[in-house]
């Protein structure tokens, strides 16, 4: 793919976001966390399961095909490097759907689990 990655980098999504829902494991917690709010906006109902913790995951995952995702801003990260086994990244989603605009703010932490990062859970 050409375009922007919609995780707000500024890179082409095959050089971002593309390279870890192609199966590669994201390096870090942020990278994840990145790549997780894109495939929220690209429907990748798959990829959110995959890597999401095993103790937290549902069993399914209903996205809503109404609700556009229409930006990220990064508002904090804690550890979650390399060299971590765990990490938090707080940030701000905007979207809009039938009811109108809004954002979801949450702080996710992350776990480095079996040589790859997982989302573990999330608080608003």
């Amino acid at each position: 793919m050409t375009t922007t990655c919609l995780c707000n980098t500024g890179k082409l999504y095959d050089d971002c976001c593309g390279r870890w829902h192609s199966g590669r494991p994201a390096p870090t917690a942020l990278a994840l966390m990145r790549s997780r709010y894109t495939a929220f906006a690209l429907e990748f109902g798959d990829y959110l399961l995959d890597t999401w913790h095993p103790d937290t995951r549902p069993e399914t995952l209903d996205l809503d095909p109404d609700t556009e995702w229409t930006g990220l801003r990064i508002d904090a990260t804690s550890d979650g490097k390399a060299w971590d086994t765990e990490g938090t990244v707080t940030f701000t989603a905007s979207f809009t759907s039938p009811d109108g605009r809004g954002e979801l703010r949450e702080v996710s932490r992350f776990f480095f689990d079996d040589g790859r990062w997982y989302y573990y859970d999330g608080t608003y």
